[in-house]
């Protein structure tokens, strides 16, 4: 798979039918290995080694609804009281970010209410802290904190 802007990080991979496999940790299963799921495995390593964010605060791939409408998050951290903290949007590679990418994030975030929120391809990596007059950019998201 292409390298992505995140450090390195070890996968348990398998072939089945032709088809490359990625286990999810979190799914506690295999999945295809696509270009946007080797971003979210990417993404989840990082929360997990590099932000020490624990692993029982973080959901992958869950159902929701925006206005009657079904929909599915990529990732989504729990702050320890078991409100969610922050949304976070995976992309392939090769989908490029666009102010169309954060409206629907923005989107989501009316329903989640996070104070977070974070839009990656994998490549370019987009943070940003919830205030009243919508968003203000970040270099990074803050480290795990239990008073967060």
């Amino acid at each position: 798979m292409q390298k992505l802007n995140f450090p390195y990080y070890s996968f348990r991979l398998k072939n089945s039918e032709n088809n490359t496999q990625i286990f999810d940790e979190f799914r506690k299963k295999f999945v295809a290995l696509k270009p946007e799921e080797w971003v979210r495995q990417n993404c989840l390593k990082y929360l997990i080694y590099e932000k020490k964010y624990p692993k029982t605060l973080i959901s992958v791939e869950k159902n929701f609804v925006v206005n009657g409408l079904k929909k599915r998050y990529d990732i989504v951290i729990l702050n320890p009281k078991g409100t969610i903290y922050c949304v976070i949007e995976c992309k392939a590679p090769s989908v490029k970010i666009t102010q169309k990418t954060f409206d629907q994030i923005a989107k989501y975030n009316r329903t989640l209410n996070a104070k977070y929120l974070m839009v990656t391809n994998g490549l370019n990596h987009y943070h940003c802290k919830i205030n009243e007059n919508g968003y203000t950019f970040l270099d990074t998201l803050p480290k795990y904190s239990k008073n967060q």
